[in-house]
């Protein structure tokens, strides 16, 4: 008997699969940060609305630091799945170990340079006199929590590589729920205040860190990869994250301008944005699911030379993006009146709150699309173009943003100035996928 012969839906179906087996546990694990900061939101929100402003300025450099290294799971994620893809297990696993070498030495890096610079860093983002000292307080105790975090990226990075997302839901479950209740019982019950809160969260990430060694180490002396770091190999690691980084970086510079433009705007408007920018990484991160396996699946079949594959896969996971941005978009204007009590008792801050919450529930479809694109050009290799493409939004943003204030524009403006940012990045980003110039097939690019 003849095997018949694939079809579109044949196709779409088996695509559909991948995306699933792969981006639902990814949901889960991707949003165990922005869940983090949520539970850290509502727990310090109901202490005081100063308290909650200098969690949201301490929390956004605190993103940013370990943001800017976002390239250490998403690098190791394509080069991993490159090699899956290849058949080269061994060498796969070696990668991924020189990128958590490279996590520890970029940690301990940090921490050195953000420990003394706190109050200055607080300072230069706006704080108000009754927001600084919470900022400070909170950003130095987590601080210490950076290599942990930062060794959390790159071994997960491994596993996704090596077509595994369950491993990090399951880490990242565990070490949501030990956050949430050291942030309780440190907070409230051991009287620490927003000490507590950062304490709980430094204890919860070092735990990941722990879980996940365990499971990367087993890996390696599974298949005879070395442990040792190895200086080549982290050098290897270090450049091919560069493009990534200046990508991240220009990300992170759209956030933390996006943030200091609310600190200017008053501590009611930077509250209210730390509960919108909560909210808005909770629904990035989901979106970004989807992209986790793209980054993957692209690298697999790039990696085992089937261009078809990847421009099948590619997309069809736009089309989930679409659909998860428009189903996202509506849950925030339903659900709004559910979640914003529990961040908030102040009638000024739900006041603010209100009309920029339904400006991003109108980006929602833009985001879906924007954040598939982003996981398979990564998931192709494609960081230079990256670089450049994020380079361009942070251009045309910046100047938008910065007039909010001067044109007397507040919160609801500011979050149309990062919609705009999100159509500009859709454009670049279309433009290239549409061009094919990411794809290269091979173990390595």
């Amino acid at each position: 008997m003849t095997q018949a012969p694939a079809t579109p839906k044949n196709g779409r179906r088996r695509h559909d699969r991948e995306i699933i087996a792969l981006a639902v546990p990814a949901f889960g694990a991707l949003v165990a940060e922005p869940l983090f900061v949520m539970v850290d939101s509502a727990v310090v929100g109901h202490l005081g609305t100063p308290q909650l402003a200098g969690l949201g300025i301490a929390a956004a450099l605190l993103m940013t630091a370990v943001s800017i290294f976002v390239f250490l799971a998403y690098a190791t994620t394509a080069a991993v799945a490159r090699r899956v893809g290849a058949g080269d297990l061994p060498a796969a696993i070696r990668q991924g170990m020189d990128g958590i070498w490279l996590a520890l030495l970029l940690g301990a890096a940090v921490v050195a340079l953000a420990m003394p610079t706190a109050p200055w860093l607080v300072d230069v983002f706006g704080a108000s006199d009754t927001a600084a000292p919470y900022a400070i307080t909170y950003l130095r105790i987590s601080i210490l929590g950076i290599p942990a975090m930062l060794v959390v990226l790159a071994a997960t990075g491994v596993l996704r590589g090596l077509q595994d997302t369950r491993t990090p839901l399951y880490v990242a479950i565990a070490g949501f729920t030990a956050n949430a209740v050291l942030n309780v019982t440190l907070v409230y019950g051991a009287g620490l205040g927003i000490a507590g809160s950062a304490w709980g969260t430094v204890i919860a990430q070092a735990g990941m860190a722990a879980a996940y060694l365990v499971v990367v180490i087993r890996g390696a002396r599974k298949h005879g990869a070395s442990l040792r770091p190895d200086a080549a190999g982290i050098k290897a690691s270090a450049r091919a994250g560069v493009p990534l980084l200046i990508r991240t970086l220009s990300l992170r510079a759209v956030l933390m301008i996006a943030t200091a433009v609310a600190a200017r705007l008053g501590d009611v408007d930077i509250a209210a944005h730390q509960i919108i920018l909560s909210l808005w990484s909770l629904t990035a991160f989901a979106l970004d699911a989807i992209a986790i396996a793209g980054q993957a699946i692209i690298g697999r079949y790039l990696g085992a030379d089937d261009e078809k594959g990847a421009r099948e896969a590619c997309r069809r996971m736009v089309e989930w993006g679409i659909s998860c941005g428009i189903v996202l978009g509506v849950l925030i204007v339903l659900a709004r009146p559910l979640f914003i009590p529990l961040f908030t008792s102040d009638p000024s801050v739900k006041d603010a709150l209100l009309p920029a919450l339904l400006v991003v529930a109108v980006s929602q479809p833009i985001a879906g699309v924007v954040f598939v694109l982003d996981g398979v050009l990564m998931g192709a290799g494609d960081g230079r173009y990256l670089a450049w493409a994020m380079l361009v939004t942070l251009a045309v943003f910046a100047p938008v943003a910065l007039l909010v204030p001067s044109l007397g524009g507040g919160l609801t403006a500011l979050w149309w100035a990062m919609t705009l940012m999100m159509a500009i990045r859709l454009i670049t980003l279309w433009l290239r996928t549409r061009s094919g110039r990411w794809i290269v097939t091979g173990a390595t690019r």
